[in-house]
């Protein structure tokens, strides 16, 4: 199937052949649908804190954090391409539809408008005004999220990346430090770099902290082959193989780099303002306190199962009541021990308003166990799609991650995914028609095998940009 130069393109990209083999295999044969038992809900999978025990959670993580080593983890690789899409069809095709008419209304709300108005010529009309937003003159268009202006504020306007210091401040500073990671796309590396380096001693200064930044790149050896519709390598038009981005779930592997006690993890375009930044800060140090908890009793209990001659039931009662897994009716003390040594993501779950994302599921695993993961629609049959619909909450994206076992060594976060997770899309290149893969996503099967717990979180946590006039939305005004 390869030539020579083949293997050398493929070895070239950090792969291997036999792993472009398997990602042809799974062209062929698909990938099966997850085993749904049901949605997961309050009482069932999804855990509601009392007020007296969000504050105790809360006062867990402040009096536990000095001592931790805390990374807040921003994906933050992707184009704004979504977020300007009905954009460049007005400008490229003439196609205007109401929310032309909307972005146009209300141009002066947007905090972007004294940029957008210094490139404008007098007397510019509305085609001219958004082209100017995406092409020549702001250039959104061929930028990250991360950098678009998001908020305005008397001392400037900030873009996405800045609210993110500001959050980093609020709960991910130990020892006077905020360590922020930042995955990016390299075309993008050298547009964040600057923008920090000129806004950073602002913040230091604001919040009377230091800020260690660090980023990385979605690594090459992650990337996926494409094929034609018939499942052979799709061949660009120089003979050379075509590999592509696996999506947001090849972020695993820059995860695992990361040295750190507690991660918080959370999308580059779901931030707010600081007048409304309340209720995030709150509960995202609960859900950090509530992961410490339930970290410390699970290496309690590895203690004892390890010494020998613990009591097994009060320990399954702890797997099935806090972590949220359902045991076989005949149970060992090896299965208590596997469950139990894995990583912990404690996710804040938001009523379900109708946004799209991933919902809250118990589903069968082959160890006979049932747990909880996060299901997008592409995962599940449809036969069961009703299923979807019944799920009350679904996840915005908010994972504080507990990565290192009970002796302090980190797990190797690879292994705990879900290889069958991925999922097939039609793509095309060059006016072809093409088949892609994606890896199975990061907050989906690339952390399949954690343990999870689902928490119920207010919807005012949840504040995501994922078109240009969401911008205009009163948490982001």
């Amino acid at each position: 199937m390869f030539t020579e130069k083949d293997l050398q393109q493929i070895a070239a990209h950090g792969l291997t052949k036999e792993a472009v083999e398997v990602q042809i295999e799974n062209f062929r044969r698909g990938f099966p649908y997850l085993k749904i038992v049901r949605a997961a809900s309050p009482s069932d999978g999804v855990t509601v804190l009392s007020v007296e025990e969000a504050d105790a959670a809360v006062a867990r993580y402040e009096e536990a954090k000095e001592a931790l080593s805390v990374v807040k983890f921003v994906p933050a690789s992707g184009a704004a391409t979504r977020m300007f899409k009905e954009l460049f069809s007005f400008v490229n095709e003439d196609k205007r539809g109401a929310g032309i008419d909307k972005l146009i209304q209300h141009i002066e709300k947007f905090a972007f408008w004294p940029e957008l108005k210094a490139v404008l010529k007098e007397g510019a009309d509305d085609k001219e005004i958004v082209s100017a937003i995406v092409k020549e003159g702001l250039n959104y268009g061929a930028k990250p999220k991360g950098l678009v202006t998001f908020h305005a504020y008397e001392d400037g306007a900030r873009k996405a990346v800045e609210e993110h210091l500001a959050e980093g401040a609020a709960y991910a500073t130990t020892k006077g430090v905020a360590r922020i990671h930042f995955t990016v796309s390299p075309e993008h590396m050298e547009g964040f770099k600057s923008l920090l380096e000129e806004k950073l001693p602002y913040y230091e200064h604001r919040y009377g902290i230091r800020y260690d930044i660090s980023f990385s790149v979605q690594k090459p050896s992650t990337d996926t082959i494409a094929v034609n519709p018939d499942n052979t390598p799709f061949r660009q038009d120089n003979g050379e193989l075509l590999f592509r981005p696996a999506g947001h779930g090849a972020l695993i592997e820059n995860l695992n780099d990361i040295d750190a006690d507690i991660v918080f993890i959370k999308n580059i375009d779901n931030v707010t303002t600081d007048s409304r930044r309340g209720d995030t800060t709150r509960c995202k140090k609960m859900l950090a306190g509530l992961l410490i908890e339930l970290q410390e009793r699970s290496f309690e209990y590895l203690k004892a199962l390890e010494v020998g001659g613990a009591e097994l039931e009060p320990i399954a009662e702890f797997i099935e009541k806090r972590l949220c897994v359902k045991l076989p009716e005949q149970y060992d003390a090896a299965l208590l021990k596997a469950v139990l040594n894995r990583p912990i993501r404690v996710c804040g779950m938001v009523r379900n308003e109708g946004e799209p994302g991933g919902g809250p599921f118990w589903v069968k695993n082959a160890d006979g166990t049932e747990s909880l993961q996060i299901a997008e629609s592409s995962q599940i049959a449809p036969e069961d799609l009703p299923l979807m619909k019944s799920a009350t909450h679904f996840n915005p994206v908010d994972l504080v991650c507990g990565v290192k076992d009970s002796k302090g060594a980190k797990f190797n976060l690879p292994a705990y995914t879900d290889p069958e997770t991925g999922f097939i899309s039609e793509k095309s290149a060059g006016g072809r028609d093409l088949r892609a893969q994606e890896l199975p996503g990061l907050w989906n099967g690339a952390m399949a095998k954690w343990n999870t717990i689902f928490v119920d979180v207010p919807i005012t946590t949840f504040s995501p940009v994922k078109v240009v006039q969401d911008l205009l939305r009163e948490q982001h005004q």
